[in-house]
């Protein structure tokens, strides 16, 4: 019995990377952790006498954002408590009238998302700057750019679409993106490109943020599979992913550098170019879409669990997951 207890107040209900993915925070039934990614060690923890449901770092600073879950909530469910732990204590926070889905920070903002809206506020006195509509987003799907141009990028307001916002210009652009539902959402640290994938997990498809177009599409497989997440590198050289198929994909973004970043590939020296593999029968491009898809360039096994996928520092040329 003792055994069970001790397994209940260490179960895991949220695992993110910080902005840069230099660190993740862990929540649990009792409180959080966090964890330096690379290299690795548990940097400090916190007691809360209750359950997170889901945690947010604000880079490396001492400001959180948490909402209650598990078994024994330590907030409701639907509330965003903004938490400073210098002071060990809430230093503001957000009600709704429904669950909170996700949440997205930056240094100047606060992104709540709830299941057919998206709420935005400045995080200096949460203040709400704007209230944006959705399709059904029981996951809380949002990608938001770190720092300088403000990006997001949310479901859209029908199945299968997507909401390229370019915050700062006033801009919105709407994209179908898939047949079937939005499962998964990413956007580069420049906010240049995103990726999406929807509910069936076979294709990701990335996009310009600039106009909408489509750049590349890659594919995870050919079965239905859940993706857990996507994640870029820091120079867009590659995207990663990770699936209840128990397996890390890696993808070249070559096509997606060329479309993207032409004047910097003009200036770049000759080097060999690293391209994902497609289909043997790739002369049938553009006859039947599935040959239109490249394939990842590197895959590896995990355990079946749900993971988060980050890359490490630039120099150490790895992939950090969270399992």
């Amino acid at each position: 019995m003792v055994e069970s207890d001790e397994i209940t107040r260490n179960r895991i209900l949220d695992i993110n990377f910080n902005q840069d993915q230099g660190c993740f925070a862990i929540s649990t039934e009792q409180g959080f952790h966090i964890f330096n990614s690379y290299p690795f060690k548990e940097t400090f923890s916190r007691n809360l006498d209750g359950g997170i449901g889901k945690i947010r770092m604000l880079f490396r600073s001492n400001i959180l954002i948490l909402i209650g879950g598990g078994i024994h909530p330590k907030y409701p469910t639907t509330k965003v408590i903004l938490w400073d732990d210098h002071q060990m204590k809430s230093i503001g926070e957000l009600s709704f009238k429904s669950d909170v889905k996700g949440v997205r920070l930056r240094k100047e903002h606060v992104v709540v998302v709830l299941e057919k809206k998206v709420y935005i506020y400045l995080l200096s006195d949460l203040k709400l700057l704007d209230t944006i509509n959705t399709y059904d987003n029981p996951l809380g799907l949002c990608a938001i750019t770190s720092k300088d141009e403000m990006v997001i990028v949310i479901p859209g307001r029908k199945k299968g679409h997507i909401q390229i916002m370019k915050y700062d210009k006033g801009l919105n652009i709407p994209k179908k993106a898939h047949q079937s539902a939005i499962s998964a959402l990413a956007i580069s640290e420049d906010g240049k490109i995103c990726a999406t994938a929807s509910d069936k997990g076979t294709l990701i498809r990335v996009f310009s943020t600039g106009d909408g177009i489509q750049i590349q599409e890659l594919r995870r497989g050919v079965d239905r599979a859940e993706i857990h997440s996507i994640s870029f590198d820091k120079k867009c050289n590659w995207l990663a992913l990770t699936s209840d198929k128990g397996t890390v994909h890696i993808f070249s973004l070559s096509d997606a550098r060329k479309a993207i970043y032409k004047e910097e590939q003009a200036n770049e020296e000759e080097k060999v170019e690293v391209r994902n593999p497609r289909s043997n029968l790739k002369f049938m491009k553009g006859i039947i879409s599935y040959f239109d898809s490249e394939w990842s360039f590197s895959r590896f096994r995990i355990r079946d669990a749900k993971a988060e996928v980050a890359f490490g520092p630039e120099d150490k040329n790895c992939i950090i997951g969270n399992v």
